[in-house]
């Protein structure tokens, strides 16, 4: 990995199909080449996950989630005992002549542990992308925990003694911004902050993800998707819901935007009642803004 150059990471992001900018980029290269994780905050649905996911395959190795949330804590983090097996073996055993030693150092072994992501990451047998998903779902005590974890890449398990790290994981933290993260939590690692899309490469994005699309129907998905955005929503649609709507309408076969196409799959891309009611009552403005009105009646 440290013979890789920037450019590679632009040509490894672009060939998986992850359409990129340079700040973009830049920060994947030294989370690389520093070593350090990477927290990368934003909306919903702007491609915060499908870093990792790219990464992993881009480098040609394993992605390890963990799905933080509310309650989360280091035994689901971590690991657990296979407490079933566990006791199964001991009946199996009974009639064995073994000291109680001998028993507990076979069902404290690692064939009776049961491995949660970041152990998983610890003990992999070649560096993986550990992909810790909305830590800002976490609460503060887990955050402290992550935190220690990151700085050692060790742990210990008091029935078997100190895991170290094989190798130590390429880390990709994403954030809502539901709650604020801790000081020593950003610090620890490199930043990155990505907003929805302008209308360039979020044309781009769906004329790459969506192959045979419409020309037209692409370009007014993708106008009419950055003036939603303009109104005050709930639950603003990101890229992830602009990619389904133009798959759903693609399936469909439609090769231009109506009223009525709009109005029948609007809950594709808005996920509240309240947004729906609002779009609805906005939706001729909205047309007239993406130039649908005009196109259609230049047909």
């Amino acid at each position: 990995m440290n013979m890789i150059q920037l450019n590679d990471i632009k040509k490894m992001l672009s060939e998986q199909g992850y359409i990129t900018g340079d700040a973009l980029a830049m920060s994947v290269f030294l989370s690389l080449q520093l070593n350090k994780p990477l927290l990368v905050e934003g909306p919903a649905g702007v491609g915060k996950t499908e870093i990792a996911k790219v990464m992993a395959k881009a480098l040609q190795t394993d992605l390890i989630r963990l799905q933080c949330y509310e309650g989360l804590d280091a035994t689901h983090a971590l690991y657990e005992w296979n407490y079933q097996r566990q006791l199964l073996h001991l009946k199996m055993t009974e009639h064995k002549e073994q000291s109680v030693e001998e028993k507990e150092r076979t069902i404290f072994s690692d064939s009776f542990l049961m491995k949660r992501p970041l152990m998983q990451a610890i003990t992999h047998y070649k560096r993986p992308v550990l992909l810790i998903d909305e830590i800002d779902r976490s609460d503060e005590e887990f955050e402290s925990f992550l935190l220690e974890v990151l700085s050692d890449w060790q742990i210990t398990v008091p029935e078997i003694g100190t895991v170290r790290a094989t190798h130590i994981p390429q880390v990709i933290l994403t954030s809502n911004r539901t709650r604020e993260l801790s000081e020593a939590l950003r610090r620890r690692c490199l930043y990155l902050y990505i907003d929805y899309p302008d209308f360039e490469k979020e044309w781009l994005i769906v004329t790459n993800k969506v192959p045979g699309i419409d020309a037209k129907l692409a370009e007014q998905i993708t106008l009419f998707m950055q003036q939603l955005r303009a109104i005050k929503l709930e639950k603003t649609p990101g890229i992830a819901e602009t990619l389904d709507w133009a798959m759903a309408l693609s399936a469909l076969h439609i090769d231009h935007l109506d009223k009525n196409i709009i109005e029948q799959t609007l809950g594709v891309i808005l996920k509240d009642w309240r947004d729906t009611r609002e779009v609805q009552l906005s939706l001729s403005e909205l047309m007239e803004k993406t130039g649908v009105i005009s196109r259609l009646n230049m047909l």
